[in-house]
């Protein structure tokens, strides 16, 4: 039986049930876990994902670069016109 590292209550997880790098839930505190070994069965604190955050910059980034784009866009055309 493993204990959560945050509140120290136990845990109903077999080793055979899980894979190193599943993720799991405390039911009493609700922290987010890392199984970070099987054998013997070890538990941490998940670090947190800032995956987010990088898919909301690329988002951004690609804007950006759709807004260059469009500007060359009408820069040729005005070369065009003339």
């Amino acid at each position: 039986m493993a204990t959560c590292p945050e509140c120290d209550a136990d845990l109903d997880v077999d080793e055979y049930d899980v894979d190193k790098g599943d993720l799991l839930s405390c039911p009493e505190c609700g922290s987010n876990l890392e199984v970070v070994s099987v054998t013997p069965l070890e538990i941490e604190a998940a670090q947190e994902d800032d995956d987010d955050d990088e898919d909301d910059d690329d988002v951004e980034d690609d804007a950006a670069e759709d807004e260059d784009d469009d500007e060359e866009e009408e820069e040729e055309a005005e070369d065009w016109d003339q």
